[in-house]
């Protein structure tokens, strides 16, 4: 399996975090942060796929399209970027050598300690 970044959720997260649509929160809360399975499968029936894929960060080309294991490294609630959600997809993307997604979200990243 090959991620590759999902450039139209690093354009959102982008747009997000200048609009102050983020959260300057602690690398440890993404666990309590990160949606649920039951939030995403909502968010999915309320918005679509298309709407879900803009909160991940990583895209699996090889699995099927309109599923969720095609997206991969969230970064926010599906309202606001989180700051641990982007530590921890960096964090990942790093140990599994995804450099494009672990470049991008350090980006982010970067973006939001210079607002906060």
């Amino acid at each position: 399996m090959t991620v590759k970044l999902n450039d139209k959720a690093f354009d959102h997260a982008r747009t997000l975090i200048k609009d102050g649509r983020y959260v300057a929160d602690e690398r440890d809360a993404w666990s309590e942060h990160q949606p649920t399975a039951e939030q995403e499968n909502r968010f999915i029936e309320e918005h679509g796929f298309a709407e879900y894929a803009r909160w991940y960060l990583g895209l699996d080309p090889d699995a099927p399209e309109d599923t969720k294991g095609r997206y991969k490294f969230p970064y926010g609630d599906f309202e606001k970027v989180h700051r641990c959600g982007l530590l921890a997809a960096e964090s990942r993307a790093g140990q599994r050598k995804y450099t494009d997604v672990e470049l991008a979200v350090a980006h982010l990243h970067g973006m939001i300690e210079a607002l906060a």
